[in-house]
């Protein structure tokens, strides 16, 4: 076994590791238990929330 062909597995295990990492975000993403949470937090911003400033972000 050689240093090229050693570089050549190496490069095909990254793919593929790259792939199945990129899969797992995906499902994770997408997963139906995860949308109520990810609504909620697309939300956040338009929350009228009367703090110290009284809900202004701008003084």
């Amino acid at each position: 076994m050689d240093l090229m062909t050693i570089t050549e597995m190496a490069r095909s295990a990254w793919v593929v590791w790259l792939v199945l990492l990129f899969l797992a975000v995906l499902y994770w993403a997408f997963r139906p238990s995860n949308k109520k949470r990810f609504e909620e937090d697309a939300m956040i911003i338009f929350r009228n929330d009367n703090g110290e400033n009284g809900g202004q972000a701008h003084g």
